[in-house]
């Protein structure tokens, strides 16, 4: 039963992670000012190119963060 409890906290620290990055990109990316690239009028098409990239992003960062987690926790098996 151990096995499950640690995979199941695995999995509520990545989903978390997740949320969590993809929210910080998107609080940084409203940092650009994309509207200059695209044509007037265009609002919803600017607003999913946000979403996009904040989950492209915040993805990408959270998984960095969850491998090098991960990785962390297998050093002590190189001093054994």
């Amino acid at each position: 039963m151990e096995v499950y409890s640690q995979l199941g906290a695995q999995a509520v620290v990545a989903i978390m992670a997740y949320v969590f990055f993809i929210a910080v990109t998107f609080y940084a990316l409203q940092a650009f000012r994309l509207e200059q690239i695209f044509k007037k009028g265009k609002v919803f098409q600017i607003q999913l190119v946000y979403i996009l990239l904040s989950i492209a992003i915040g993805s990408t960062v959270a998984d960095f963060v969850l491998q090098l987690s991960g990785y962390s926790q297998q050093l002590p098996y190189l001093f054994q």
